[in-house]
């Protein structure tokens, strides 16, 4: 079964993304996708909470911060610390069985390193709709991808809610998030994606900033 699955969504239990948990349930639905996964920054909490809504296949995760960039871990229900290396981070992503993927590696002041000693990526993000230059950073990372012989995801790194769906990623697997996660490290997964209007990044600043200043 090919899954559409926007593969990085942050809520507002990132300190920077203004979407509630019910938000997002309905633009996935809106935008006709059979799931999400959630990947606030350096929490799990909200993607917990959102598990288990009827009719949304859920994937809980997180964007860990490390010294070398950031790293999506799927499937992951407990907290991976932030402030390690590349290599430490995706150890510990492993020993909770998530899987690690190399977060947006050629975007903008976010450049990741491809070199992580012994432990090694489960996936690129080679589209990422959040991306700027977006042309060039997908471009660059499909040829990481390429070179590493690593499956290639895409999401759309939304952090408002009419962004959820920009990009996505159509994993053949059965409606589980277990099942999606074994299906992108074996590479049944196809990556898809456009760039995110500015009239909705400008939005998402204001209504960011917004939040921060209450």
């Amino acid at each position: 079964m090919a899954l559409k699955i926007d593969l990085h969504v942050h809520t507002c239990y990132s300190s920077d993304g203004v979407t509630t948990l019910r938000e997002v349930a309905a633009y996935a639905k809106r935008r006709g996708l059979d799931g999400v996964a959630i990947t606030d920054h350096d929490t799990v909490e909200g993607a917990l909470k959102l598990q288990g809504k009827k009719g949304l296949i859920v994937v809980p995760g997180i964007e860990v911060t490390t010294l070398g960039g950031h790293v999506l871990a799927l499937n992951v229900t407990s907290p991976v610390p932030s402030g390690l290396t590349l290599s430490q981070t995706i150890q510990k992503i492993h020993e909770i069985n998530g899987v690690a993927v190399m977060a947006h590696p050629f975007a903008l002041l976010k450049v990741a390193r491809a070199a992580c000693g012994p432990q090694s990526f489960d996936a690129i993000e080679v589209i990422n709709a959040s991306t700027v230059p977006f042309a060039i950073s997908t471009h660059l990372s499909r040829r990481l991808a390429f070179r590493l012989n690593l499956p290639q995801v895409a999401g759309s790194d939304a952090h408002y809610g009419p962004e959820i769906g920009s990009a996505y990623t159509l994993v053949n697997a059965d409606p589980e998030a277990d099942e999606v996660a074994h299906s992108i490290k074996k590479g049944a997964a196809t990556p898809f994606g456009r760039a995110i209007p500015w009239r909705l990044r400008l939005k998402r600043m204001s209504l960011n900033l917004k939040k921060k200043l209450k």
